[in-house]
């Protein structure tokens, strides 16, 4: 709601608050915030600027006194009805009514939040999903696009499945994995993200039901839901998604889709076993259930590589296989894949052209290069020996502050630790005070409704330092609410 970009100016003669009415007024008038439009409680407003909260209630209460905001009991303060006639001989538009009305849903309001704060700078950030900026491969990639002959790069559009020598190069790629997959069969997206929702878009009809993990990723994005499609959590254990349970689910409830994570899954950093990954495959083709295999963190291993991919035992074309470079080079790129039998590949594709006509052709110019030139592993050996001293410092960490209270998995790769915490500790509350001390987390029922007192933590992004300081004051908050040491 706020504009991040803009800062009060101490050394202004201006008074704070009068700072403040005017850039609340500025909103206003340039449309920005239309009649309707609800605005930050006065506590968020005062955080977001770092004031006293009287001084936020001295700017509020001019605007109310020039007929620019009302409130409401219970309904807080908005853009009232007769801020247009004051300003304008016309009126204005409610686009609130129009917001409400689009089919997309809104995401959790929790993550609309940890997605402004995690670009806050102050905020140390232990649940998110990328690697450190230190991390990033800055200076290959600079070395990549310097040898890059620009004469041979792509500036306009590139053809609906892709870039034809990345596909070729993926392809080429995929075969370490014992993956066959022709070019042709090969889409490249915008981040396997853009593939879930193409799969969302093109392959699920309003009803359908996807069967996914949980807790998962998946619970944690609305694309399925905003198309009529209901996602349905099955339990899993230590070695993946209980396919015991899998069949009934699959039975009871007419099932299209499954969607699965099987290596270092997000959230819980769980490896699916070698053997749990064969009943599962056989489940799927006894039931002639089709099966997305998201395999994003595989080549994040740190002790041992996990097990084949299942889409390298498909003979049959059951599984879509999605990949990408987001989580192993860069999240910048926006380059991933979707291999799936040729009549699939090409339905995405003309989605993909309908909707943003294709990745960017220089973003694929240079994962193309990277992937075929050795810049990847390269890259892979560097990280996954700087994401495995980061893994051992946050379970010593995790020790030495919840050793007698909190359990966690202790995962083979990936990013993510699964803590679960004693159950009088209330995840929400936890967020919200360690956010006042900028310290972010990624609350677990964000991934399972019922996880209500476990967190995802991430040791991929924040620094030692800030992995530590930001366990103890965790430690610290847990005190407060009951949990004991």
């Amino acid at each position: 709601m706020t504009d991040q970009e803009w800062k009060i100016d101490r050394y202004s003669g201006i008074p704070l608050h009068k700072q403040i009415e005017d850039f609340i007024k500025r909103k206003i008038i340039h449309g920005e915030w239309t009649v309707g439009t609800k605005l930050p409680s006065q506590r968020a407003l005062a955080a977001r600027f770092q004031v006293n909260r009287s001084t936020v209630v001295e700017a509020m209460g001019e605007l109310y006194a020039q007929g620019l905001v009302e409130g409401k009991t219970g309904g807080g303060t908005k853009v009232c009805n007769n801020t247009w006639s004051l300003l304008s001989a016309y009126a204005s538009l409610d686009w609130n009514s129009y917001v409400k009305k689009g089919s997309y849903h809104p995401n959790f309001s929790i993550i609309q939040k940890i997605n402004r704060e995690e670009f806050n700078e102050e905020i140390i950030r232990l649940g998110t999903g990328e690697l450190s900026k230190d991390l990033l491969p800055v200076s290959k990639m600079e070395s990549v696009i310097k040898k890059m002959s620009f004469s041979k790069v792509a500036l306009g559009y590139e053809e609906p499945k892709g870039n034809i020598i990345l596909r070729q190069t993926v392809s080429k790629h995929l075969e370490r994995y014992d993956i066959q997959a022709s070019p042709s069969n090969i889409l490249i997206v915008s981040g396997a993200l853009q593939a879930l929702q193409l799969v969302s878009f093109g392959l699920l009809k309003k009803g359908s039901i996807v069967l996914a993990e949980s807790p998962s990723y998946l619970h944690s994005i609305k694309f399925f839901q905003s198309g009529g499609t209901q996602v349905i959590g099955v339990p899993m254990d230590k070695d993946g998604v209980k396919t015991s349970l899998l069949r009934q689910y699959k039975q009871q409830l007419s099932t299209d889709l499954l969607y699965t994570i099987p290596s270092f899954h997000n959230p819980t950093g769980i490896t699916m076993s070698e053997a749990r990954r064969k009943e599962l495959q056989k489940l799927c083709r006894e039931e002639q259930l089709p099966m997305i295999e998201d395999d994003v963190y595989r080549d994040l291993w740190l002790d041992d590589p996990p097990p084949p991919p299942l889409k390298s035992k498909d003979k049959e074309g059951n599984i879509l296989y999605v990949g990408s470079l987001s989580k192993t080079a860069s999240p910048g790129l926006r380059v991933g894949w979707i291999i799936g039998p040729e009549p699939v590949i090409e339905r995405l594709a003309d989605i993909k052209m309908q909707t943003d006509y294709g990745t960017s052709a220089l973003s694929q110019s240079i994962a193309a290069e990277w992937l075929s030139e050795g810049y990847y592993d390269e890259h892979l050996k560097v990280i996954r020996s700087a994401l495995k001293r980061r893994r051992e410092k946050a379970l010593q960490l995790l020790q030495t502050y919840f050793g007698g209270s909190a359990h966690w998995t202790i995962p083979a790769g990936g990013f993510y630790i699964w803590i679960t915490f004693p159950k009088e500790i209330r995840v929400h509350e936890l967020f919200e005070k360690a956010l006042k001390r900028n310290v972010l987390i990624n609350p677990g029922n964000i991934y399972d409704p019922a996880a209500s007192s476990c967190i995802r933590f991430s040791y991929a992004y924040s620094s030692m330092q800030d992995l530590e300081k930001g366990i103890k004051v965790l430690a610290e908050i847990m005190e407060e609410l009951g949990g004991s040491r």
